[in-house]
């Protein structure tokens, strides 16, 4: 018998309405949504479809900054303009329609261009979560991603350009505390019991109702004095200790059939310190606490993390108290479940009064942590990420990184011709004042071409690109299609929810799509 659901409450109005996304990130992370104040430069069709995406999972506010008016060739890319609105102010017709989508989200509108903006009122964005930028000119993008970098707000730039998009994540730091990866851990300790989970197992009876921890750590006892006290490792052990299990099982015992596909996995990384978490305490920011970093809480409770696991954890992780659901009698099912949740809340307990004896040696105010947010960070310690990112500017000024690209060419990766003929086609702008292909697509080739070979030698690569690659973007004349947009857009959305859940690993840091050919890939640069 499995263990009994529990009784669902009445939920409200509110969580009906976002209940499929709460699935997926949870009331906390819906919480940091609905916080959010998202700055959308330029109400392009790839644009608007970010917003769209952040609208309807009802961030907080979001203000568009467009400088531009209504156009005939607006109505054929972007759903959030209308006919009566032609030569009308753009920003204000596109904010108005986007926020028909969701009545619970604040929406504003600023008529004016971003080179005017970023001239006049720089500090203008500060008051934003995330910036997310589209098709802007390079020079543009280039003070526009200073600007920001100094400001420690993300900068999201995303480009739709015929039948190819990119996008482009800009951020100083990121923690990522609920990675959700697709296969985590099980962390059930049953090769190292702790005390009070030993005692529960040494005098429980193993039988055909008992969950299936029971089952494994009797049989691991057995298995450890002919193995000098140590689990299976290999592939072989392995499978000899699921034949243990099987042999003791008799008929129709689904408990044991659930042991035996537990093996696999069950004694592979409980407790352990990864390697992401191992360079996390490692880092100067965690020896060194700086009561001005702006992820001051993640490095407060990294390391009374690693006090914890160093002086009082025998170098284990802080137990995360999740126990899968297993076929077992329920009285048998909720005591298990009842050792590990008590030991779990134990341990995040002492991480959190250390995190209070940490924030009072640095002259902090103890209610910059909760014990809940302490918590969290316990049960997701062994998926903890710290990712540190690279400006958009330096890509363009300081170019250091030309054998990831120089290997992508020579190995013939179509995207990564695009990513460099995408770096020519900004040149292009700059350079002639127009797009290419915007109104002959011939003459402009062979201009795109040279500047491709240009910046090619610049980082002195040797392996050219396709004509065909140089054609085809010429040949957009800068037009977007609202498919490609689209798909752009909401997976450019989705890096802005990561960004502000710190949920889920976010794109580090050049993301590429060719519709042509449907294929994806990432870069760092």
């Amino acid at each position: 018998m499995s263990s009994p659901s529990p009784k669902s409450p009445e939920l409200s109005d509110h969580s009906k309405k976002y209940d499929r996304q709460i699935r997926l990130w949870g009331e906390h992370g819906q919480k940091s949504l609905e916080r959010a104040n998202i700055c959308l430069i330029n109400a392009t069709a790839v644009g608007c479809e970010v917003i769209k995406n952040l609208i309807l999972p009802g961030i907080g506010s979001f203000t568009i900054i467009d400088g531009n008016i209504v156009t005939e060739e607006d109505l054929g890319t972007n759903f959030y303009v209308e006919k009566e609105a032609i030569g009308a102010s753009k920003s204000e017709c596109c904010m108005r329609l986007l926020q028909e989508l969701n009545p619970d989200v604040n929406g504003d509108y600023l008529d004016e261009s971003i080179d005017s903006l970023l001239e006049t009122r720089s500090e203008f964005f500060q008051s934003f979560d995330v910036v997310i930028a589209s098709n802007i000119k390079e020079a543009t993008l280039k003070n526009l991603s200073n600007l920001l970098w100094d400001y420690n707000i993300p900068l999201v730039y995303c480009r739709s350009l015929g039948f190819v998009g990119s996008i482009r994540l800009q951020f100083r730091e990121h923690c990522v505390v609920e990675p959700h990866p697709d296969n985590k851990p099980l962390d059930l300790r049953i090769e190292n019991p702790f005390t009070t989970l030993k005692e529960h197992l040494a005098v429980s009876e193993v039988n055909g109702k008992s969950p299936w921890v029971h089952v494994i750590h009797k049989h691991l006892v057995e298995w450890k004095k002919d193995h000098e006290g140590n689990p299976p490792k290999t592939y072989k052990e392995k499978n000899q200790f699921k034949e243990m299990i099987r042999i003791a099982m008799k008929s129709d015992e689904e408990n044991h059939e659930e042991a035996i596909k537990a093996v696999n996995t069950v004694f592979e990384s409980a407790g352990k310190i990864s390697s992401n978490l191992s360079a996390i305490f490692n880092d100067e920011a965690c020896q060194k606490l700086n009561t001005k970093d702006k992820n001051l809480q993640f490095w407060v409770i990294a390391k009374s993390m690693q006090d914890f696991i160093k002086t009082e954890n025998n170098d284990l992780l802080p137990l995360q108290g999740v126990v899968p659901d297993m076929t077992a009698d329920t009285d048998s099912y909720i005591k298990l479940q009842s050792i590990y949740r008590q030991k779990a809340m134990q341990d995040a307990e002492n991480v959190y009064q250390r995190c209070l004896n940490t924030l009072l040696n640095i002259g902090m105010k103890n209610e910059i942590i909760s014990e809940n947010t302490v918590r969290l960070y316990c049960r997701e310690a062994s998926g903890l990420r710290f990712i540190r990112g690279t400006k958009i500017q330096s890509e363009y000024s300081d170019w250091d990184k030309s054998t990831t690209l120089a290997e992508g060419l020579e190995c013939q990766q179509p995207l990564m011709e695009l990513y460099a003929v995408l770096r020519a086609y900004d040149h292009f702008y700059t350079e002639f004042g127009y797009i290419p292909g915007e109104s002959y697509v011939e003459p402009d080739t062979p201009k795109l071409k040279g500047l491709v070979t240009k910046l090619l030698q610049d980082w002195n690569i040797r392996h050219p690109v396709s004509d065909d690659m140089v054609y085809e973007i010429c040949h957009y004349g800068g037009a977007e299609i609202h498919s490609i947009s689209a798909f752009i857009g909401a997976s450019a959305a989705q890096e802005v929810i990561k960004l502000l859940t710190q949920q889920y690993v976010p794109i580090d840091n050049t993301f590429l799509y060719s519709g042509i050919t449907t294929e994806t890939a990432t870069y760092k640069f």
